[in-house]
């Protein structure tokens, strides 16, 4: 079952503020940090979208999956 845009946000957000490092001690990072780098994922994968779309002119296509992926940048906004 595909997650809803506010809740992969909170998914995104959490595997960003839990971060493994070395063997199994694991590294915490803030809650603002963690949704700047949700949000800099997000932004390469809507730009991966919208340059796939202008290269092979299939964006539309791949509507419902950008339509996704900018709501789950703005649910991300949100928080």
């Amino acid at each position: 079952m595909k997650l809803t845009p506010k809740q992969k946000a909170k998914e995104l957000v959490l595997k960003f503020k839990e971060l493994p490092q070395e063997g199994t001690l694991m590294f915490y990072i803030t809650f603002e940090i963690s949704k700047q780098c949700a949000l800099i994922a997000l932004d390469e994968i809507i730009k991966s979208l919208e340059n796939y779309g202008k290269e092979s002119d299939e964006l539309q296509n791949m509507e419902n999956n950008f339509r996704y992926w900018q709501e789950v940048r703005q649910e991300l906004l949100k928080m």
